[in-house]
């Protein structure tokens, strides 16, 4: 019973809250896992020339396929946890807007296959495409956007300047990737860099907003556990 206390006084601190810091930890856990898994087993894939998108045209490309349906999924979950978490300041709600649309062009990249190189371009490899584009833009300018109100609120000023260094990084990188051929030799290098940059980023902010729920679960006294979302409302 003793080893089980640690248990139950870890649960009894749960909330609504940590379970939306949970469903953004798990999602870059489940793309990198589905990512690697099919590459590995796909024997004429090369992680380092291949681009991820082209991973979807192999007989795995369904386990990517959900690696990204999934993510999308999940960190539009987590997406609500920053905005009832984060104390807002001025561009905080545009920057939430752009998380949820980055998660949707997740999805989209997920439910839409792009196009082997060098055939003619169809109507689902123009939306992958175009999703793939607003995805890989629309991250850097949301957490640049919204770290002002991280550097604003104490409880997470101290992953401002990670913040602005991801989204610098992540701008370095789409341009980078934008001025090079798709067959260049190590593309899926560094789109695989660009898509690690978003991950963590986002596994770094789940990780501090369950650390935060938990400690806020610690002092509310909750002798349950019960989950209460306007516990911690801004």
């Amino acid at each position: 019973m003793r080893g089980l206390s640690p248990m139950l006084s870890l649960y009894r601190r749960l909330n609504v809250h940590s379970l939306l810091a949970l469903a953004g930890m798990a999602g870059p856990i489940v793309l990198g896992a589905t990512d690697i898994s099919a590459a590995l087993s796909t024997p004429a894939y090369n992680l380092i020339r291949d681009s991820i998108s082209s991973l979807a045209l192999t007989s795995l490309g369904w386990v990517q396929t959900i690696g990204f349906l999934a993510i999308g999924l999940l960190i539009e979950i987590f997406t609500a946890g920053l905005l009832y978490n984060v104390r807002r300041a001025r561009g905080f709600h545009l920057g939430i807007a752009l998380l949820v649309l980055f998660g949707f062009a997740l999805l989209l990249i997920g439910a839409f296959r792009t196009d082997p190189l060098g055939l003619e371009h169809t109507i689902e490899g123009r939306i992958h495409g175009l999703a793939a584009t607003t995805a890989f833009w629309i991250f850097p300018i949301a957490i640049l956007v919204i770290s002002p109100s991280l550097r604003s609120d104490p409880d997470w000023k101290g992953i401002f300047r990670y913040t602005i260094i991801a989204g610098v990084l992540a701008v370095a990188l789409v341009m980078t990737i934008g001025t090079l051929p798709d067959n260049l030799s190590w593309f899926g290098l560094l789109e695989r860099l660009l898509v690690l940059n978003m991950i963590v980023w986002v596994e770094v902010a789940a990780f501090k907003l369950l650390l935060l729920s938990l400690k806020r679960g610690r002092s509310s006294g909750h002798k349950s556990g019960a989950l209460d979302i306007y516990t911690y409302l801004p």
